[in-house]
């Protein structure tokens, strides 16, 4: 199931760099900060190289918190430190990102700080040039699969990175509030980091935060609330595995125990996918451009033909719709449904009937695709 036709239509063809105004940051400073955060975080908080990252904060029982970004800076001394960024949308039972980053404190020699109301955040992508570093892929018997990188792969610049999660993402960077916007180069090549060359015009036009959700779900990538629900969604589940958010022979840090133990022992069950969305009475292979669907929906499996001897049972459990923009999304599946869909035993529908009278309370149609990126040629874990 490779990237239909239609969806790569809807890419945004020209440069372009969108201020993300969902996001908050807390700096994290001090002479023990990358010793505190490493405590906490799902991946290695590394001095050598003191660059930026992708990471997750994880609940006791494995379940996901908060996704994030790590950007390295400088404190007013000139000492390495750290800005997380995270989602500010979540839902009010979520613990505090803030506050839980406090208890932890101790005796560590730490300072921790908001400072949302100082930068920026700007994603930007559509660069020609290209990605240099290489990577290679391990799979696990469970299913989990992870990245191994030849070098640091997401940019040494303080306050900026590649973003890697997934191919053609782009580029993040803060921008102290204030400031003139700033050029971007989105997909640097090999041996450069993201440029920052302040001009009164940029290379890249200024695009909408729908055009960014557009752009990271034609790609495969779930970020935030809306997608990864806190304490609800597990890691591996919501592709943090692939995408570098979590560290499976990393020491010791909160949630390890169930996350390394799924590795191991587990077996994966469901993943996040794109999605297109397809009225009933359309023979039309394009998505409808209308429609944008609130999140959480069921999406149910069903048999396109009669079950026969040695055919697919009835399918059993049902999927969940996240973000939608322009008849595109992303959804939670089942991977034996995704299976079945792929050889044509089953399809996918969503009810609509609350948010589209049009069509008598018919379902929707659900078509899933594994995004480019994916991986393919994967070296088993031994």
């Amino acid at each position: 199931m490779p990237t239909p036709a239609s969806v790569r239509a809807l890419i945004r063809a020209t440069p372009t760099v969108v201020r993300l105004q969902n996001r908050a940051l807390i700096s994290v400073s001090g002479s023990q900060a990358a010793e505190f955060l490493n405590g906490l975080l799902a991946t290695a908080v590394t001095t050598q190289p003191h660059g930026s990252f992708y990471s997750s904060f994880l609940h006791a029982q494995g379940r996901v918190i908060y996704d994030v970004f790590v950007h390295a800076t400088r404190d007013a001394k000139s000492q390495p430190a750290y800005l997380i960024e995270y989602d500010a949308t979540v839902p009010a039972d979520t613990p505090a990102l803030l506050p839980m980053l406090k208890r932890h404190v101790l005796r560590s020699k730490v300072r921790i700080r908001d400072t949302s109301d100082e930068y920026d955040i700007w994603a930007a992508w559509g660069s020609a040039a290209k990605v240099g570093n290489s990577r290679r892929w391990v799979r696990a018997p469970s299913g989990a699969v992870e990245p191994v990188w030849d070098s640091w792969p997401w940019g040494l610049e303080d306050e900026a990175l590649i973003d890697r999660r997934a191919d053609g993402m782009g580029s993040r960077r803060l921008v102290r509030k204030g400031d003139r916007r700033e050029q971007f180069t989105a997909s640097p090549s090999a041996g450069q980091r993201p440029m920052r060359v302040a001009q009164e015009t940029s290379t890249h036009d200024e695009g909408e935060p729908d055009d960014y959700l557009l752009h990271r779900i034609i790609h495969g990538v779930p970020e935030g609330a809306v997608d990864i629900p806190p304490m609800q969604a597990f890691p591996i589940e919501s592709n943090l595995d692939v995408m570098g958010a979590v560290d499976f022979r990393k020491g010791c840090y909160v949630g390890q125990e169930l996350t390394v133990r799924t590795y191991h022992t587990g077996v994966v069950r469901k993943r996040i996918l794109p999605v297109s969305l397809h009225p009933p009475s359309s023979t039309s292979p394009h998505p409808e451009p209308r429609l944008r669907l609130p999140s959480g929906l069921g999406i149910r499996a069903s048999l396109t033909h009669a079950p026969g001897e040695g055919r697919i049972a009835r399918p059993r459990g049902t999927g969940k719709l996240l973000s939608t923009i322009q008849g595109v999304g992303l959804a939670l599946l089942r991977l034996e449904h995704v299976e079945g869909l792929e050889k044509g035993d089953l399809k996918f529908e969503v009810s609509v009937e609350d948010v589209d009278a049009s069509n008598n309370g018919a379902p929707w149609l659900v078509v899933p695709w594994w995004p480019d990126w994916w991986p393919r040629n994967v070296e088993e874990s031994v």
